[in-house]
């Protein structure tokens, strides 16, 4: 009885392992399984490897638009005369150099609150150690951070005036 299954199945599956046997063609970057076709392109045989096709959709001609090139931001951006590009500029280098006093003062008072390594302790810390070396930690990052700014911000100005 498992016999008069098996049958049928094993049947139906080398028909169509038969029917996936068909000749393809390669045509440069494109496939086909007519003969005809591909003896006129000069196509070649391709062995072994199975090939998967997949149909695409087909674009009907009507309502098909074609977007077009973007202007340049450049171009399309109006010039500024050099009078009101050099206040630009100004401007510029007095809220750099306002950021660079800020950031060094703030760098002053890291370095002060640091104290070499050793900042007083305050509330808690007396008690539980780890706070105490957490917040060490964290100054000495936030010192390394307000050094790196304050190194941006000179490249910024050396930038600016170089211009």
């Amino acid at each position: 009885m498992k016999h008069a299954y098996l049958i049928p199945l094993a049947l139906a599956a080398l028909a169509g392992a038969g029917h996936a046997q068909t000749k393809i063609y390669r045509c440069g970057n494109s496939y086909t399984n007519s003969a005809s076709e591909a003896q006129a392109k000069g196509c070649k045989l391709m062995e072994g490897g199975n090939v998967t096709v997949v149909e695409g959709t087909r674009v009907g001609g009507s309502g098909v638009k074609v977007a077009t090139a973007p202007q340049s931001a450049s171009a399309a951006a109006p010039r500024v005369d050099s009078d009101e590009q050099k206040a630009r500029d100004s401007d510029a280098r007095i809220i750099l150099e306002a950021e660079l006093k800020k950031a060094e003062a703030r760098q002053a008072e890291l370095v002060k609150e640091f104290n070499n390594g050793e900042p007083e302790k305050q509330g808690p810390e007396h008690r539980n150690h780890q706070k105490y070396l957490d917040r060490i930690a964290e100054l000495k990052a936030s010192i390394a951070r307000n050094e790196n700014d304050i190194a941006g911000i000179k490249r910024e100005l050396a930038r600016a005036g170089s211009k």
